[in-house]
């Protein structure tokens, strides 16, 4: 039922319009009455109608001033004005916006049945496409989560670069605190029929997202390097462990629904923004410890033995040969790093494989080198980890994955002119513009001096980088605003703005209108076209 107040001074009038018309057989319930405009603001305050009928001349706050005021404040609620007849003439050439009919004193049954079934039809439509709006705006803001979660848990990054606006604005708050207590789950889905697989997989997404949504804490994402899994990240807040009620709803919601098995790896609970890539790891690492047959399996990885650690000096020896195409000496650190976990554990050697691999698919990604081909090689690496029938396998897959990519990257840093490095900072940017990205930040993961990085891209490319940024996120932007459903503040974060009023300033800057006004003068032009 649709909520509907009726205000006018006199009582009889308001009586009246009760008995003129059957409202609940209309889809509307009288929620509240008022006998001038400030009682109804108050009545309205509490209730939020989507209707108001209200008299213009009235003590106190008159009806169009009412009506004024809703324009401002409750611009969704739809008005129908009564007037007698020396007011309607006035009442009709002063066309406020949200006014959606006027009927005359003493309003006639038919008219005013009329009036309702109108406005109750614009009513539905516009709260079916806030609908739609908020279900498009949350599908945007879940695939810009996604987006960030793998940019955390695989890429390389500076955690100085990792802002709390940001986090913020995706809701990743849990993870802005080097106190922040998470744990990653890995959920594979299975059949005996393989198209049936391929066949639900969307639909296995879209349950795991739902079921997320109820579940405070728990975010889910997708990894295209891993085909019928979907992953979750869960925030271990204070009030308790969720996780094991979780898994079990989403195994038994699957099965029920879905009519598929899976396999559940949990992850190792793991503390702080830095160690994600080893939650990650971790809950993969448990799923690889599954039976291949075609049943529902939890693998629990969170006591699970794993003395030795993947340091962080480790890392920097290994992606430091990589970024100066130096295999040798990359091959060197290899070696000796898996042969110290090697004397741990098993656990131990395959995690430090893992964050290996993840740290050339990282390489491979930022120098654009992941082709079809390289990807079959990460993926066949990724195997041999997760079975270690074989640490040789697993060695000599590693070498040949980096010594493809040392070569590439080796071509690229000592391209003439800097022109191969640059343009793959260009590309950089065009992938990831709408996180925190500077001058400094980019200059440290390519290796290169700021200084010299700053020269080469404006001699290379025309533009200097904050330039470049700018227009980049602004033809972005302007893109975006063609999409009606999309408010400005959220083109603003899809852009990479935390703040709306300064997008708002550096887009009138460089298009000589405020996203607004240039989204009107577009949608005007489209029509014009027709």
């Amino acid at each position: 039922m649709l909520k509907v107040i009726l205000v006018d001074d006199e009582v009889q009038i308001r009586r009246g319009l009760k008995w003129k018309v059957d409202w609940e057989e209309e889809g509307f319930v009288i929620a509240g009455e008022a006998s001038n405009g400030k009682e109804a603001l108050q009545v309205i305050e509490e209730v939020i109608p989507d209707l108001v009928l209200t008299d213009v001349r009235m003590p106190v706050l008159d009806g169009m001033q009412l009506v004024k005021a809703l324009s401002g404040k409750y611009p969704e609620i739809k008005v129908i004005v009564l007037s007698g007849y020396a007011d309607f003439e006035y009442v009709r050439s002063s066309l406020v916006e949200g006014v959606k009919d006027y009927l005359l004193k003493p309003v006639d049954p038919e008219e005013l049945t009329a009036a309702l079934r109108k406005s109750k039809g614009e009513i539905e439509a516009e709260k079916q496409r806030r609908m739609e709006t908020d279900r498009m705006n949350q599908f945007h803001a879940e695939e810009m989560r996604e987006q960030y979660l793998l940019h955390l848990v695989k890429d390389e990054w500076a955690e100085k670069n990792i802002s709390r606006e940001r986090l913020s604005q995706l809701k990743l708050d849990v993870l802005a605190g080097e106190d922040a207590v998470v744990q990653f789950i890995t959920v594979e889905i299975r059949s005996r029929e393989p198209e049936q697989v391929r066949e639900l997989f969307l639909p296995f997404k879209m349950l795991g997202r739902e079921l997320s949504y109820e579940h405070e804490g728990i975010m889910s994402f997708y990894d295209t390097s891993y085909p019928n899994m979907i992953h979750f990240l869960c925030h271990h807040h204070s009030g308790g462990d969720q996780v094991p009620h979780f898994v079990q709803e989403l195994q038994k919601n699957v099965s029920a629904y879905l009519n598929l098995e899976t396999v559940i790896g949990l992850g190792k609970v793991v503390t702080g923004i830095s160690q994600l890539k080893n939650g990650y790891i971790s809950a993969l690492l448990s799923w690889s410890q599954s039976s291949a047959d075609v049943m529902s399996q939890l693998i629990d990885g969170t006591s699970s033995k794993q003395t030795a650690e993947f340091t962080e000096d480790a890392e920097w020896k290994l992606s430091n040969s990589m970024e100066q195409g130096d295999f040798e000496s990359f091959k060197k650190h290899l070696l000796t790093t898996l042969a110290e976990c090697d004397r741990q554990s098993v656990m131990s050697y395959s995690f430090a494989a893992s964050r290996v691999l993840f740290m050339l698919g990282s390489m491979a990604r930022k120098y654009d080198l992941y082709t079809d081909d390289l990807k079959k090689k990460m993926w066949n690496c990724q195997l041999g980890i997760w079975e270690l029938t074989s640490r040789d396998r697993v060695k000599g897959e590693l070498l040949d994955l980096a010594r493809v990519i040392a070569e590439k990257v080796s071509e690229t840093r000592h391209s003439s002119n800097g022109i191969a490095i640059v343009e793959n900072v260009r590309r950089y940017m065009d992938r990831h513009y709408t996180n925190e990205i500077s001058l400094t930040s980019l200059a440290d993961q390519f290796h290169i001096n700021s200084a010299y990085l700053s020269e080469m891209f404006k001699e290379l490319v025309g533009q200097n980088f904050s330039d470049y940024l700018v227009n980049l996120r602004m033809e972005k932007a302007r893109s975006l605003l063609m999409d009606e459903q999309l408010k400005v503040i959220e083109i603003a974060h899809l852009v990479g703005y935390s703040n709306s009023g300064y997008f708002s300033t550096v887009f009138k800057k460089r298009f000589g209108q405020k996203p607004l006004d240039y989204r009107k003068s577009m949608t005007e032009d489209k029509g014009e076209a027709r």
